[in-house]
């Protein structure tokens, strides 16, 4: 895919929202969401950054949605710890660490 920043096929994100629809009505204080997009090897990589999917997910969810900069650490820790009621927290590309690319090295 030349530019991963177009979301050009949105199944996986349609598969997932009658799951996040349910957890909401169903008394979850929040939804903290997690994922990957492309290979960029370990490094933080703009063009792979979730800011895309999280718009999509916004738009056919029709609530916002928070992009955290990360996937751990303080800032998400303290971000999904105490959530406002409803929210949809997504954090950033989980394949920004090398051990989500399958190629970390013990």
């Amino acid at each position: 895919k030349q530019d991963p920043s177009k979301i050009t096929n949105t199944a996986r994100i349609d598969a997932a929202l009658p799951t996040i629809k349910y957890a909401l009505d169903n008394g979850a204080k929040s939804v903290v969401l997690c994922s990957h997009l492309g290979r960029p090897n370990g490094e933080k990589v703009e063009k792979y950054s979730m800011k895309p999917v999280a718009k999509v997910v916004e738009e056919r969810l029709g609530r916002p949605v928070i992009l955290l900069n990360d996937v751990v650490g303080p800032e998400v820790e303290a971000a999904c710890a105490n959530p406002a009621i409803g929210s949809v927290i997504l954090l950033e590309n989980s394949r920004y660490y090398i051990e989500e690319e399958g190629k970390a090295k013990d």
